[in-house]
């Protein structure tokens, strides 16, 4: 069986999308499956939107992606772990592609990203991202995929993360393991780009850089970007 997990905080806007696409998709593969949504203490209608879209509500009070995809994680069935965010849709082509991947010998990996909305520079900057992460064999946040056996030999997601956790998540299955970046790709929103502008993005990451690990292990270091709770 097949797991999605989604971890979730006031995700009402988009989730319904998410699981609809996700519903869409298993319809075309006929393989059993479940819906997890990891409602990290939301205080709009996610778990409400969750229920109402055939996926099983399991709560967490991290307000930390990488606690909330571990919580959700501890709750799934299946024998892979599919972690998708609550404003990506995923079509039947990357499942495919995942499940080739897997049959073939993958222990985990990651999928092409487009946006479905953003400014050009967004859009510019992503098309040079998602080869680099190809190459370094890194999964994008919005798509990751593990067998539960690679999952578990790693100990889940690195806690000690606020931001970049996707990544030292990919590096150390890919330890256990081949990692792989599927051609295929998953379309997220581009609500961050449209928030933020060039100049302030870059301004994040920028210092995001100068402070090293230090800053991707601060919840106030990564507050204004990734936990600040607007949607």
């Amino acid at each position: 069986m097949i797991s999605f997990v989604i971890p979730a905080y006031n995700e009402e806007r988009y989730l319904g999308a998410t699981l609809a696409a996700l519903h869409e998709a298993m319809k075309d593969i006929g393989k059993r499956y479940e819906v997890i949504v990891a409602d990290d203490s939301s205080t709009d209608h996610t778990a409400t939107v969750a229920a109402n879209g055939g996926a099983r509500v399991v709560h967490s009070d991290r307000r930390q992606i990488a606690g909330t995809r571990n919580v959700g994680a501890k709750a799934a069935q299946g024998h892979t772990l599919v972690f998708v965010d609550a404003d990506t849709r995923v079509n039947a082509e990357v499942i495919r592609g995942m499940i080739a991947a897997i049959e073939s010998g993958a222990v985990a990996g990651g999928a092409g990203v487009q946006f479905d909305s953003a400014p050009a520079w967004a859009t510019f900057i992503l098309k040079g991202l998602v080869p680099l992460f190809r190459a370094m064999r890194w999964a994008a946040g919005c798509f990751l995929f593990c067998t539960r056996e690679a999952f578990d030999a790693v100990g889940g997601f690195d806690e000690a993360y606020f931001a970049s956790e996707e990544i030292h998540m990919s590096r150390a299955l890919g330890r256990k393991g081949r990692f792989v970046v599927l051609r295929e790709a998953v379309t997220t929103s581009g609500r961050k780009t449209q928030k933020y502008s060039l100049w302030a993005s870059l301004g994040l990451m920028g210092r995001l850089l100068l402070g090293g690990l230090g800053s991707v292990k601060s919840r106030r270091a990564t507050q204004d970007f990734w936990y600040d709770g607007k949607r």
